[in-house]
């Protein structure tokens, strides 16, 4: 789409929502049922086209997560909408306001702007449309220039199911995302890395644009003194293997007890094994998304090996599979706080396994940091998970699983600091969306006319409440 394209379908939307700025539920309801009969529509296609961009992907995983998880967030919503559209009433007090009312109505933003990542390329423009949609507004999506396939199939999905003065799609790459970005809109959410995001604010704050900021971060696991596990170890290997890690809640490194370190790597061998034995080989394996991702993986793995890190490769034999992007599972045990893997987000098939000998000291090292997404603790000891989680910050967490909290339809999800700003899912996302208003419905038996001039009564007034007559 071209720059003055986006422009035209900008004004087409906003034109369009100055005709109707309170959509009815039975209309929110039908658009909803809309967005659910497009996904199942079409699956295969969805599966095809993630499995073109990556090269390689699993079609359950894009059933799962990229179909059934988007259907699954619109029906929570369908579920819910009443409720959340009806005003919400506030207290009054009836000495001064007499019988007023008072109350929060949610009214729709507008027209809303979502750019969308490479690495859930259905989820991520659909899902959030869910929540936007429920408010009443009206929606133009940006996919990646990273997922050509995606981005040309959601264009086609989106315009055989909706209005373009509804929802439409902008096709395009680094020029359009700026000038995207750039757009007066109503609201606007971002999903990518902190780098990208303070481009998109930037952008944004020309125009007072609010923004959601999906962003991500450096998510840790952290196993508490007892807490290796065979399952526990599995979770957290289990969903570093989802996209080949390339997902902004992954597992980015795992905190583990010195004493428990082999015992560790000996349970990511095994699960693996049983598993996934041929992973890389396999069709369970997702490929980079592009060489210069796969290259950044390899480069990061070959400082970690020059300085003579011991890295553990969780398959026999695996090797990088270069057509197809794919390539082996491997843990980095120990490695050095300056390496490339310890200072930046991974996003990829490498978990550093870094030991610690006191708790609280380790807690202390996350805290220096950055705030992540998602923050992992495991621990059969409720006061000690607890404990974790009360000397900690990040956007979501999770307690003995991991990611988990990003996949609820009822659980806002979002960041905190440099991991993002805003949520969406459930109530938190259909609120994101909506500007809540507040009404006052004046009554009978007031005292409004204090607040004009002269202000004689008002003087009175103040003087017999602090007198407490």
């Amino acid at each position: 789409m071209a720059i003055g394209s986006l422009e035209a379908a900008f004004a087409l939307q906003r034109a369009a929502f100055a005709k109707d700025r309170r959509p009815s539920i039975d209309l929110r309801r039908e658009r909803l049922g809309a967005l659910i009969g497009m996904m199942l529509a079409n699956r295969d296609r969805i599966s095809a086209a993630i499995a073109q961009d990556f090269g390689a992907h699993p079609v359950p995983a894009s059933d799962l997560i990229e179909v059934l998880g988007v259907v699954g967030r619109a029906q929570h919503v369908l579920e819910n909408l009443e409720a959340w559209m009806a005003p919400s009433p506030r207290h009054t007090d009836p000495a001064m306001l007499g019988t007023a009312k008072a109350y929060i109505e949610y009214q729709p933003k507008g027209v809303v702007g979502n750019i969308v990542p490479w690495n859930f390329p259905f989820d991520l423009s659909v899902g959030p449309m869910v929540d936007m949609l429920a408010a009443g507004n009206r929606v133009i999506v940006k996919p990646s220039e990273y997922t050509p396939a995606c981005a040309e199939l959601l264009a086609e999905m989106i315009a055989a199911t909706f209005d373009s003065d509804l929802v439409t799609v902008a096709v395009g790459g680094l020029d359009l995302a700026r000038a995207f970005s750039s757009m007066p809109w109503d609201h606007l959410l971002y999903t990518g890395s902190p780098a990208v995001g303070r481009q998109v604010m930037r952008a944004a704050a020309a125009n007072l644009t609010p923004v959601t900021l999906e962003l991500g971060g450096k998510c840790p696991a952290i196993m508490t003194p007892g807490s290796v596990t065979e399952t526990n170890v599995e979770s957290v290997i289990g969903t570093k293997l989802i996209k080949s890690g390339q997902m902004c809640v992954s597992v980015d490194y795992a905190l583990v007890p010195r004493a428990e370190l082999e015992t560790f790597v000996t349970h990511a061998q095994s699960f693996m094994a049983r598993a996934a034995p041929n992973y890389s080989r396999g069709d369970e394996c997702t490929g980079m998304i592009s060489p210069r991702h796969l290259q950044r993986i390899e480069d990061m793995l070959a400082e970690a090996l020059d300085r003579q890190c011991r890295i553990v490769t969780l398959e026999d034999d695996g090797q990088v599979d270069r057509e197809t992007r794919r390539m082996p599972m491997s843990l980095v045990i120990d490695p050095s706080h300056d390496l490339r893997i310890m200072q930046e987000e991974i996003f990829g098939p490498i978990l550093p396994v870094v030991p610690y000998d006191d708790l609280d000291l380790a807690l202390d090292a996350i805290n220096a940091g950055e705030r992540p997404l998602g923050l992992y603790v495991f621990g059969a000891d409720a006061a000690l998970t607890d404990h974790v989680l009360d000397s900690t910050h990040s956007g979501g967490a999770a307690v003995n699983t991991c990611a988990i909290q990003s996949a609820l339809p009822s659980m806002g999800f979002g960041g905190s600091g440099m991991s993002g700003m805003g949520r969406h899912h459930g109530i938190e996302g259909f609120r994101e969306f909506s500007n809540p208003r507040g009404v006052v419905v004046r009554g009978e038996a007031d005292l409004i006319d204090v607040f004009y001039a002269p202000y004689a009564k008002a003087a009175g007034l103040v003087q017999a409440v602090l007198s407490g007559a």
